[in-house]
């Protein structure tokens, strides 16, 4: 049989990047300090590089001077004239491609740009080494002996004013090498399926009968996806439909609220699950051992990275470190500067170095308040938003409120559980809840892709708080007062239980 030889070739051919990967490992500082400059020099005559005097920056102290820190507020004007057709605004090469991204204080939506560079020297050599530190850490492993599912976006590729807009894991797609399609399934026709019903079940279809060795996608996607399979084949888990499986490349979502539900659908003692940490700003580490909860952070992808420390955080006008200067156990704001064009962009992530030879982070957090525990991205600005048009319509006024996940069990959609103290309560609050799970659809796309038929997400359930319990919650905690303040939005159950157990 065949599959055997070419599982061989393939790790054999995959495992040659590890000579590369030690290069960045041992010399990490001289491999980024080379990457910034070979980015600059690249676009000095740009638009962006003409305006922030690329001639003149000779290293990263002069870097730091002369470029501000951006949001994406900053650059939305030059990406809005990029996307209508105009070129080398913020990077030499042509750019077609724009990653839909959740929305911001301002939009709906992001629009990413992607260049064709971020494409080849990031994405797909991320997915690439993903698969080579797998097979580097298990020499026995016979991946290539099946396909991989990978379950990406609900999102087609839309055209507009010549240029493609779409998830990035559908740009992915439209762009994966042969070997990669082949070796992958569904087919890029269904993958590419913007109605999600639709594409669930002609995925079902398209890899029931296959030999699935890896599952890659978001947990709470994928969840819904396996538990599909198991209500359409009558199993009791998916060994009994892909006995074959030994792999779970997973991220986007903190995955430890999923942990047990994925045991109990995979019951193999060696089962690994893979983490990994990518945006549509670009893919930045790797979980590189087995068993592992530190990922690797990668330094050959087109990416300079900069921190801000938490502690002095300042939003576009921190002040910044490099690489060499980073200490363990510290929560810093992400910064990033890529081959897409996107200048000291502060992406909004916070990570924690747990290791510095090499260097090795966990994902901590948000710079600003957030909920995203399916994927949906709900900021404090996307709540305070919506929380304002249902108190309105309702003429309601509220006092206080918190937000945490209910997560998915069994075959139930997850949700959000919110406790709510009213000064002036609504006359209905069915209709109030209904209100704001609509303005909360209306602000943010991905909040509406996983409110879906209620698939991921189900509608939010709501609590009237009796009259002083959040003040007395912060008494209770000896944090009345001054700058204490109620956490309005929480991945964790454990503000909205306390205040239900008062």
């Amino acid at each position: 049989m065949a599959f055997p030889i070419v599982n061989s070739i393939i790790s054999w051919f995959l495992k040659k990047r590890i000579h590369q990967i030690e290069l960045f490992l041992k010399y990490p500082i001289d491999v980024q300090n080379e990457l910034l400059l070979k980015l600059v020099s690249a676009s000095k005559k740009t638009e962006f590089g003409i305006q922030h005097k690329f001639l003149s920056i000779k290293n990263y102290e002069d870097f730091a001077k002369l470029v501000p820190i951006q949001k994406y507020e900053s650059i939305e004007p030059l990406i809005e004239r990029c996307r209508k057709g105009e070129q080398n605004l913020f990077w030499h090469t042509n750019i077609k491609w724009f990653a839909k991204s959740s929305g911001t204080t301002n939009a709906k939506s992001k629009f990413i740009p992607v260049s064709d560079e971020a494409l080849e020297y990031c994405h797909m050599k991320a997915g690439k080494d993903m698969l080579c530190l797998y097979i580097n850490n298990n020499e026995h492993t016979q991946l290539f002996t099946g396909k991989s599912l990978r379950l990406g976006g609900s999102s087609d590729i839309y055209e507009d004013n010549s240029s493609y807009f779409g998830d990035l894991s559908a740009i992915i797609t439209e762009n994966l090498p042969f070997w990669a399609d082949y070796s992958s399934a569904p087919s890029q026709e269904v993958a590419l399926l913007s109605e999600w019903e639709t594409k669930m079940e002609a995925i079902i279809d398209e890899t029931i009968n296959e030999n699935i060795t890896s599952l890659v996608g978001v947990p709470s996607w994928m969840l819904v996806l396996l538990n599909r399979v198991l209500e359409r084949t009558g199993k009791d888990n998916i060994l009994e439909v892909w006995p074959n499986l030994e792999v779970y490349f997973h991220g986007g979502v903190n995955f430890n609220p999923y942990r047990e539900q994925y045991k109990k659908l995979i019951p193999k003692k060696n089962f690994q699950y893979y983490e990994i940490y990518n945006a549509s700003e670009g893919f930045f580490a790797i979980q590189d051992n087995n068993g592992s909860k530190e990922l690797l952070l990668m330094l050959d992808y087109g990416i300079f990275y900069e921190f801000i420390p938490m502690t002095d955080y300042k939003g576009e006008n921190s002040k910044t470190i490099p690489l060499s200067e980073v200490k363990k156990e510290i929560d810093y704001a992400l910064i990033i500067t890529t081959n897409s064009g996107l200048w000291r962009y502060l992406i909004g992530d916070t990570i924690r170095f747990t290791n510095l030879e090499p260097y090795r982070i966990k994902i901590t957090g948000r710079t600003r308040h957030y909920i995203n525990v399916f994927g949906e991205e709900l900021n404090i600005e996307n709540v305070e938003d919506a929380l304002k048009m249902a108190t309105e319509k309702t003429n309601s006024l509220i006092i206080d409120y918190t937000v945490g996940p209910i997560f998915m069990k069994d075959k139930k959609s997850g949700g959000h559980e919110w406790v709510i103290e009213f000064s002036k309560k609504p006359e209905n609050m069915n209709y109030f809840t209904e209100l704001l799970d609509n303005a909360l659809k209306a602000i943010n796309s991905d909040y509406e892709a996983k409110r879906y038929n209620s698939m991921t997400l189900a509608m939010p359930k709501i609590h009237v708080a009796k009259e002083g319990l959040f003040y007395d919650w912060l008494k209770k905690k000896d944090k009345l007062g001054g700058q204490h303040k109620v956490p309005r939005l929480s991945n964790s159950r454990a503000f909205v239980e306390e205040l239900l157990s008062l």
